[in-house]
Order: structure tokens, then sequence, then C-alpha cells
């Protein structure tokens, strides 16, 4: 099960309350305030870990709150810090404030910590309050509450290349000619229902990842089909591989395929499609599909990407694919560098 939304609240740790308390000793008499301080709350602690990939424990339990400080004592014994929680969470969450909409923080690299709930601070004991004139005050504070925070996760996955294409238009098989993610495949639409990240490494030590997002159909913008649920895993890529099926075989031509892609990332987020782009023309050991390579050129003449021909169900032409994608990872990487240090 693949969650990529939730909706949960968090709770700070409650201070603990400030002790009135007095020095009591044989032979010191009027020994004074020796009331100590409640110890601070609990912070409620999101971490990104590559170890996740889904929100789905949090989808289970909607509802976390860091322990309580505990009080003062006597002797000027302070209380204990509350304990924290720390929700590990997948690279690439958005955080937002679940009532106002307001962005709060996005959890986009591994091992990034933010605090979404402090903990209420600890209350004075009575020796904060003594004073010239008043050497044995008969007054605490209690703890300040925790913050306490409606949140709403949202996953968008961060990966350097997003495979784009109609449903059954071989992706999944892609994937997994490229690297060794084995995303479902077989012979009807919507067999990917939700993301799955390949890693493709390289003899040199390079790697890179692509996303296998779930097919996309007409008016996915406007959140129709899978429609949201595919754009937002869009959004992070760095180069997208347009992948059409060549040999037309469920009756759409590709070229109409490919206009309508580029239309519903545009829609979705404007300039979207602008990205590192290529075509892989999948299919190409069927019948049909040279002349429809043919009548491709012609339809999208002044179309100047790159086209390399595949067959991912036979493993046909795959390296000149992975070459140029990778060629393209790493000017997107080149720029996402420049950009930053701006």
């Amino acid at each position: 099960m693949f969650v990529d939304k939730v909706k949960i609240k968090v709770k700070g740790g409650d201070g603990g309350n400030g002790c009135c308390s007095f020095r009591r000793e044989k032979f010191i008499p009027k020994g004074g305030p020796d009331g100590g301080d409640g110890g601070n709350g609990g912070n409620v602690i999101l971490e990104a870990s590559e170890n996740e990939q889904s929100l789905i424990d949090l989808s289970f339990v909607r509802h976390h709150e860091a322990g309580r400080g505990g009080n003062g004592k006597g002797k000027d014994l302070i209380g204990k810090k509350g304990h924290d929680v720390i929700l590990k969470i997948p690279i690439g969450t958005v955080i937002t404030n679940a009532e106002t909409g307001e962005f709060i923080v996005d959890m986009d690299y591994s091992g990034k910590k933010f605090t979404i709930a402090h903990g209420g601070s600890g209350g004075w004991g009575n020796p904060h309050f003594a004073t010239s004139t008043n050497r044995a005050p008969r007054r605490s504070n209690p703890g300040t509450p925790g913050e306490e925070l409606l949140i709403e996760l949202e996953l968008k996955t961060i990966a350097d290349a997003g495979l784009v294409g109609y449903p059954n238009a071989g992706k999944s098989t892609l994937l997994s000619a490229v690297s060794a993610a084995r995303p479902k495949v077989a012979p009807y639409p919507f067999t990917t229902l939700n993301p799955v990240v390949g890693v493709v490494e390289f003899p040199d030590f390079f790697r890179m990842t692509i996303a296998d997002i779930p097919g996309l159909v007409d008016g996915a913008s406007e959140n129709i089909g899978l429609g949201h649920e595919f754009l937002r895993h869009i959004e992070r890529t760095g180069v997208l591989i347009y992948v059409l099926d060549m040999s037309g075989i469920d009756g759409r031509k590709p070229w109409h395929d490919f206009i309508s892609l580029k239309k519903e990332l545009n829609l979705y987020q404007k300039g979207l499609s602008r990205r590192g782009q290529i075509i892989a023309a999948n299919k190409m050991d069927m019948p049909e599909s040279r002349k429809n390579l043919e009548q491709f050129k012609k339809e999208l003449p002044t179309m100047r990407l790159p086209i390399i021909e595949i067959a991912a169900g036979l493993n046909e032409n795959i390296e000149p694919l992975i070459t140029l994608i990778r060629k393209k990872v790493e000017n997107a990487r080149r720029k996402a560098t420049s950009a930053n240090a701006i």
C-alpha cells in the first residue's frame, strides 16, 4: 500500500510545573526557598530518511504527542525534560499547515530535521521570586503547554528523471530494463498505481534515479483519472522521458499522445514540459511502429527533441537511451547547483 498524502496532529509536550519548597535542615533555621524548576516538554521532530518510501505509517497513527516535562522538586531538583518524538518521513515530503494552507517546510534531503512542534517551557520554582523584601515566596509557575498543530504531509517524489506516458506505453517495462526496480508489468492500463523509483549505476560509480510515474490521461491537470496523484510526482524531476507507444496498438496516434502529454504538464505547472526532454519511441519491434514513427516526424516537423528508438520488452537499444539520459541529468544537476549558489 502506497500513501503519499496524509493529515496528522502533532503536539509538543507540556512543560513541568515549578515547585514551591523551603530548605529544612537541622540547625539551619529559615533555610529559604529551594523549589526546583519544571522540565521542558519534548519536541516533535520530522526527519527525512531515504529508508522511507511512503507515508503509510503516519496514516495509521494520526496523533503524535511528545513527553511532558517533569515537575520540579525540593532541594532545587529540576524536573526531567520530556522525551522527543521523531517521525521519519520520505525525502521530498512537503509540510503545510492543514488549517491555513501555509507552507512550513520542504524535507528535501536525507537527514534533514525540523522541529514541527516545540515543547512547552518548564515553570519556575519559588527561588526565582525571592526578593530583598520577600525572602520566603510561596509562589511558583506552572509549565506552559506545548505547541499543537494540524499538518498535512504531501510526498513529491525526488528523482533525476521521470518517465512520462499514457497507460500501457511501456514505462514500467523500460524501468525494469534499465535498473533493478521491479514495477508491476501487465498488458492492461494502470498497472502502476504509485511511483516506483529505480537506481541506474554506471561503471564509473555515477548514479541516477529514474521514476516510473502512473500513466497520464487527458484532463489530468484537472484531476481526472489519477490526475494530481500523478502530476505531483513529476514536479521535481530534472529530465522528462516521454515514453510513446509507436505501435498504436491501443488505437492512439503517438503524435497525438505527445502533444496531449505536453499540454497536461503545462496546464498543471507552467513551464514543466520545458525541462530536459527525451522521446523514447517504444515498441519499435511491432509491425506498424516504423510507419508511425515516420508520420510522427512529419506531424511535428519543428520538434527538435532527440528520439531514441527502443523495444523495452526485448531490451533493444537501451544503452544509447541511458547514455543520453545521463547526459541530460548531469546538465540538470549543474544548473541546479548554479541556481543554489546564486
